[in-house]
């Protein structure tokens, strides 16, 4: 990689440390880097060399609708990054770009559609009423994240990919091993094998359905010849993680609204402000450790007068995007009057992820649900009692104890 940038010598490699963070503290690495420049280098724990990290809103938004910037030449090289194991899967989804990612999304696009997420709601909703029936059922204490923000949204995912309720247990378990980077690669990897395996027999059983789950729509696309079943699978992999990441997010909103009682007090007093607040809550939790996948330059390109030579690896961080004071002034307030809230939560361009209208119907639901139904809910224990995930690529709280 060259040692020069348009406008003098590189910035130095920073190291960007595996951090265990609390609460929703702001990783104090990826502040600092904000602080010296909107183009910067990092090495991370794991992988091999130094990559590029742009943390500015439009260099973000830049860079992830742009095709000089290739998901799929990652396969090729090693690059430093987070995870201590790396497990692509050849053809999944995450690893393509367009056309092939543009017609294996459009298999399943029509579950993840304003109509295809509103096939889910009533029973989405009947399923959340009766995790809340159990807990004031139950009473108080308890583990709101064990209650209610882990089977909620694995029940939602799960119906909505068509995942019977036999293997949901499993589905879950499959998750975490995938998702943790403390049981190591072969765990990992076992998880997620056993998981493919699964939903191969699944999209195998629905070669030529007509139905509008996930594994159906999949089932038919591979028996009309426009996906493999490998391809299918590994959509199929990927979906379903990212279904389960409600779990952190909502406990991340949860454990704001119940260390923030003014915040709760005003979404009570004002429900009509909930999509909104919702909206803000996404912009502002640290949903990640670190940063996610990276891109590699297919030529030179020149970002904030940084010349990007071609085979360099690039990482963008939404998080950073989420608090640029560009874009969002007083980023690191949570204001639930802001408008426009552009957010990057869900990531931007092809690689958007397409179960942002299922989260934001999660999110949702969980607020209407334990705020109208929970009134006296609050913490059991300190904020600073609150466990959070430890060795987790997806930040959240380990358990969320409440009273009421």
């Amino acid at each position: 990689m060259a040692e020069d940038t348009l406008a003098g010598p590189l910035p130095p490699v920073r190291r960007w440390p595996a951090l265990d963070l609390a609460g929703v503290d702001f990783d104090p690495v990826l502040a600092e880097l904000m602080g010296e420049g909107s183009v910067s280098r990092i090495e991370l724990p794991n992988g091999e060399g130094w990559a590029w990290l742009l943390t500015r809103y439009d260099d973000v938004r830049m860079v992830t609708n742009d095709p000089r910037f290739s998901r799929e030449a990652v396969m090729e090289q090693p690059v430093t990054r987070l995870a201590p194991h790396f497990i692509p899967q050849r053809g999944a989804v995450g690893f393509l770009d367009p056309p092939d990612h543009t017609r294996l999304r459009r298999s399943v696009a029509a579950a993840f559609t304003a109509r295809g997420v509103e096939r889910v709601r009533e029973k989405s909703r009947r399923m959340l009423d009766e995790l809340v029936d159990e807990l004031l059922q139950d009473g108080p204490p308890a583990d709101l994240t064990a209650a209610i923000l882990s089977p909620f949204p694995i029940a939602v995912i799960c119906e909505l990919m068509g995942v019977p309720a036999a293997d949901r247990r499993n589905m879950h378990t499959w998750t975490q091993l995938i998702l943790s980077s403390s049981h190591g690669a072969k765990v990992s990897e076992k998880a997620k094998d056993e998981m493919s395996a699964c939903f191969a027999d699944l999209i195998g059983v629905h070669e030529g359905s007509t139905g509008e789950d996930v594994t159906s729509l999949l089932g038919a696309a591979v028996g009309r010849g426009e996906v493999t079943l490998d391809e299918a699978v590994g959509l199929a992999v990927l979906l379903q993680i990212g279904g389960e990441a409600v779990t952190n997010n909502s406990g991340q909103m949860f454990y704001i609204l119940l260390t923030r009682p003014d915040l709760t007090e005003r979404l009570r007093a004002e429900p009509g402000i909930r999509p909104q607040a919702v909206e803000e809550l996404l912009r502002y939790i640290p949903h990640r450790n670190a940063v996610g996948l990276s891109r590699i330059a297919t030529q030179d390109v020149e970002i904030g007068g940084v010349r990007i030579r071609e085979g360099d690896a690039v990482y963008v961080s939404y998080l950073a995007a989420n608090r640029d004071p560009d874009v969002f002034p007083d980023p690191h307030v949570i204001d639930f009057a802001r408008a426009p809230n552009p957010h990057v939560a869900f990531g931007y361009g092809p690689h958007y992820c397409p179960g942002g209208m299922l989260a934001r119907l999660e999110s949702e639901l969980l607020v209407d649900a334990l705020l109208d139904r929970v009134p006296g809910l609050r913490l059991a224990v300190a904020p600073d009692r609150v466990p959070f995930k430890k060795g987790a690529l997806i930040r959240g709280p380990e358990a969320l104890p409440v009273t009421w």
